[in-house]
């Protein structure tokens, strides 16, 4: 049973303030802040503390990683996509996504040696969700399906990373928020997790392998620019060239269109290094005409440097159409490079696992509450 606050929720400093009055007091909520954060245990009973006083740590601090429930592989070139269910306390269920890649994937059109191409640095991304389900009801998206059934707290995103490093040993060098939910609808939990996850104290990435993802929740991204980062990592997913299609797919487009999105957009504040991810789901009969090209073209022309990734169609249990074929993916492709646009090809991997874009969640876990 938990009995105190999630150490997994706070900083090192705030853990340390908190344990001001507690016996060895802020030293010694530093050293196990430490441990926890490169061992995945909470043991107080290990720094030869009287029985009162590991009582009083207890009683005070709690840091629960999930229990999993599921783990499923789909093979690959350069390792297995694997998606992982987690089983919060109160017994519902969250879906992550280990995605092997190279540092920089390669386009198809690579002529970089296949041989070389296997003995690139290779790495891990682990897909974060923020909330368990989704209001955003888009139309594409099996998270959708769910509606919000309740916001993640920053003890459970920071959980997700911990649980997959010690229990299921996934060493993950970047971070996305692109799982189960929409993260800036839940901002301040957001925000708390990313400060600790940046936390030198405790696993200190660095922002710049931080990625959030969002639909266009423009209050949300102007929380994002409010805390003056400078490095961390953002991207938009577009998926629609005009309001009408995108008021269908992307409910949130009714609120903020697109032009006042492009607008939000060309304001965020942008390092030298700085490129904004560009994420479009390619449907065939819906968004993938030469039109559409030359609108994606005239919506990142004034956002500074942006990268259009461009997404295979993944259909869920409620499929809007097909996926594309390799044929028309690439012609998509060479119609957004004809208008100078920098685009990515991204590799369609999970789909046969349910843990491709736009697959994570159904409707089912709705109904399923999980017990010990």
């Amino acid at each position: 049973m938990v009995l105190g606050d999630s150490l997994l929720g706070l900083t090192g400093e705030e853990a340390m303030a908190a344990a001001c009055d507690l016996p060895g007091g802020s030293s010694m909520a530093g050293r196990m802040y430490r441990h926890l954060f490169t061992s995945g245990r909470f043991e107080p009973e290990n720094y030869g503390l009287a029985s009162a006083s590991v009582a009083a740590w207890r009683s005070r601090f709690s840091a629960e990683l999930f229990a999993v429930q599921q783990v499923v592989e789909e093979p690959g070139a350069f390792g297995a996509t694997a998606k992982a269910q987690f089983i919060t306390q109160d017994g519902h269920a969250i879906e992550c996504v280990r995605i092997p890649m190279r540092s920089t994937e390669a386009t198809p059109d690579d002529e970089t040696p296949n041989a070389e191409r296997r003995t690139s640095n290779l790495s891990s991304t682990l897909c974060l969700s923020s909330q368990v389900g989704c209001r955003m009801g888009c139309s594409f998206c099996e998270t959708g399906s769910l509606g919000l059934l309740r916001q993640l707290t920053a003890a459970e995103i920071v959980s997700e990373v911990l649980t997959a490093r010690f229990v299921l040993g996934w060493e993950c060098r970047n971070l996305v928020f692109m799982g189960m939910g929409e993260a800036l609808d839940n901002v301040d939990q957001l925000i708390q997790a990313l400060k600790i996850l940046t936390d030198k104290r405790g696993l200190h990435y660095s922002q710049e392998r931080l990625t959030v993802c969002t639909a266009g929740h423009a209050a949300g991204i102007a929380r994002l620019k409010a805390l003056g980062w400078k490095r961390l990592n953002l991207s938009i997913s577009l998926n629609a060239t005009t309001d009408e299609l995108r008021d269908r797919l992307m409910p949130v487009n009714r609120r903020t269109g697109l032009a006042e999105l492009q607008r939000i957009l060309a304001d965020y504040p942008q390092r030298r290094n700085f490129t904004l991810g560009v994420n479009y789901c390619l449907m065939p009969g819906l968004n993938d005409s030469r039109e559409d090209a030359t609108r994606i073209a005239a919506f990142c022309r004034p956002l500074g440097r942006a990268l259009v990734n461009l997404i295979p169609y993944n259909p869920g249990s409620k499929a809007l159409t097909r996926p594309p074929s390799e044929v028309e993916v690439l012609r998509f492709v060479a119609w957004l490079r004809e208008d100078g646009v920098a685009v990515r090809r991204r590799i369609t991997k999970g789909r046969s696992i349910m843990a491709a874009c736009g697959q994570l969640g159904s409707a089912k876990l709705r109904l399923t509450t999980f017990e010990e």
